[in-house]
C-alpha cells in the first residue's frame, strides 16, 4: 500500500496498538477506549487499522462507493454565526452578500435537472433575521415571515417543479421545524463538528457563534431521531480539538443513532485554510490525521454510512478508500462548492476512474439513502411519490451514471 507523505513501512519496534488490532473483527464495533489507541496509531500500524477499517466498509456495503449527483443552492449566505474557519457566511454590507430569489432557485434546479442530478442541496446562514434588519427586509418583500419558511416554499418550489430531491442544511431545528421540512424533504442534515465546548471561548473556532453551542445540536440530532428522519451529521476536524475530542464526537453520534437508527450518513471533513478567515494561520490537519479519523469513525460505527468530501483531500482523496468510507458525498456536475470554492469537486469521470481503480463500483444514490427509503416512502404524498419516480429497484438512483 502507498499513502502519499505517510511512512508505513514496518520498523521493527514494539507496536502499541498492533495487538488491539489483532482483535478487531468485521461488523462490531469497537469501544472509547479501542477508538483512543487507535486515532493515535504510529504510521508502523497505519496499514493495518486501515486494513481493518476497509474490511469493515466491506462487510456493510462490499464493492460499491455512492455519491449523489447534486446542485448547491446556497439561498441565503447571510448568517448570526462567526465561525473562525466560515468563508461562506456574509454580513449585509459585505461583498457578495446574497440572498437567492425563487426564480433564482428554480433556474439552478432546472439547469441541475438536464445534467442529470437527483438533489437539491440547501445551504444557508442559521437564522440570519434574528440579527440583521436587512434580512428582515428581504423576507418581507418575498413574503414570509422567517428564513425558514421561505427555505420550506424553496423545498417545496423544487419538489413540485422539478425532478430533484431538496435536502436542506438550515442549521438548528425545532421539533415543529423538523416535521415541517420532512414534509418537502427526504433528508436533512446538520453538522455536530465537536462537543468541545472549549472551541465557544473567546478567539476560538466557534466565538461569536450562538448556534454552534454542542448541546443544542445534539437536541436537533435527537429530535430528528425521535421523530425518525433521515439524518447526516459528522465532525470537522483541525479546528482546535484533540483526538480524544473527535473520539468523543463520533460516540455521541454513534450514541443517538443506537437509541433512534436515523443517522444515515457521518461526515469526516478535515478544516482546509483560506486566506481570509480568522483562522487564515491555522494548521490544516494531515492526511494521516484525515485516514485514522475515517478508519476509527468506520470501526465505531461498522453499519453506518461514512463520507469524506473527496475535493478536501484532492490531489490524493483515493486514499480515503482505504480508510472505509462507501460514500463520496454531494458533487455537482454544475455548481461550486461555496464552502470551499477553493476547492472544485473532483470530474465525475475521474471520480469513477480512481474509484474503479481501487476495486470499487461508482453508484449515483439520492440524498437519501436506500437503507432509509422505505420509511420516508410508506407517507403517502407528493414526496412520497417524486421518490418512486427517481429510485431504481436497488434504493439507488433510477437515471444513475
Amino acid at each position: 500500500m502507498t499513502l502519499t507523505g505517510i511512512t508505513v513501512a514496518p520498523s521493527g519496534r514494539p507496536s502499541r496498538c498492533g495487538s488491539v488490532l489483532s482483535r478487531l473483527r468485521p461488523g462490531l464495533p469497537i469501544s472509547r477506549d479501542t477508538a483512543l489507541c487507535l486515532i493515535r496509531c504510529s504510521d508502523d500500524d497505519l496499514p493495518e487499522l486501515l486494513e481493518a477499517a476497509r474490511a469493515a466498509k466491506q462487510s456493510f456495503k462490499p464493492g460499491v462507493i455512492t455519491y449523489s449527483r447534486k446542485v448547491f443552492l446556497p439561498l441565503t449566505n447571510l448568517c448570526r454565526d462567526y465561525c473562525g474557519y466560515c468563508i461562506f457566511r456574509r454580513d449585509p454590507s459585505d461583498p457578495g452578500a446574497h440572498t437567492m430569489t425563487p426564480e433564482e432557485v428554480l433556474n439552478v434546479a432546472r439547469e441541475g435537472e438536464k445534467l442529470s442530478c437527483t438533489e437539491a442541496l440547501f445551504s444557508l446562514g442559521d437564522k440570519p433575521e434574528l440579527l440583521f434588519s436587512e434580512m428582515r427586509e428581504t423576507l418581507r418583500h418575498l413574503g414570509y415571515k422567517s428564513t425558514l419558511h421561505y427555505l420550506e416554499a424553496m423545498c417545496e418550489l423544487v419538489l413540485r417543479e422539478t425532478s430533484l430531491l431538496p435536502h436542506p442544511n438550515p442549521g438548528l431545528l425545532s421539533a415543529e421545524w423538523i416535521a415541517r421540512l420532512s414534509r418537502v424533504s427526504p433528508s436533512m442534515g446538520l453538522m455536530l463538528e465537536t462537543t468541545n465546548v472549549e472551541l465557544l471561548r473567546p478567539g476560538a473556532a466557534h466565538d461569536n457563534a450562538p448556534d454552534k453551542v454542542p448541546a443544542k445540536r445534539l437536541r436537533t440530532l435527537e429530535e430528528a431521531g425521535k421523530q425518525k428522519v433521515p439524518f447526516t451529521t459528522g465532525l470537522l476536524i483541525g479546528i482546535g480539538e484533540s483526538t480524544e475530542d473527535r473520539v468523543g464526537t463520533l460516540l455521541a453520534i454513534r450514541n443517538l443513532h443506537e437509541r433512534y437508527g436515523h443517522i444515515q450518513e457521518v461526515i469526516v471533513q478535515n478544516f482546509r485554510v483560506k486566506p481570509t478567515i480568522p483562522m487564515a494561520g491555522w494548521p490544516e490537519p494531515s492526511q494521516g490525521e484525515m485516514l485514522r479519523t475515517v478508519a476509527v469513525a468506520r470501526l465505531l460505527m461498522p453499519n453506518v454510512n461514512i463520507q469524506a468530501p473527496p475535493n478536501l483531500s484532492a490531489p490524493y482523496y483515493e486514499e480515503l478508500l482505504y480508510a472505509g468510507i462507501n460514500d463520496w458525498g454531494g458533487i455537482s456536475p454544475l455548481t461550486p462548492d461555496y464552502i470551499n470554492p477553493e476547492k472544485p469537486w473532483p470530474h465525475l469521470d475521474q471520480l469513477r476512474l480512481r474509484t474503479e481503480a481501487n476495486g470499487f463500483k461508482l453508484r449515483q444514490r439520492l440524498p437519501v439513502y436506500p437503507e432509509f427509503l422505505p420509511g420516508v416512502m410508506a407517507k403517502p404524498g407528493l414526496l412520497s411519490d417524486k421518490l418512486h419516480a427517481a429510485v431504481d429497484n436497488q434504493g439507488l438512483a433510477r437515471r444513475a451514471a
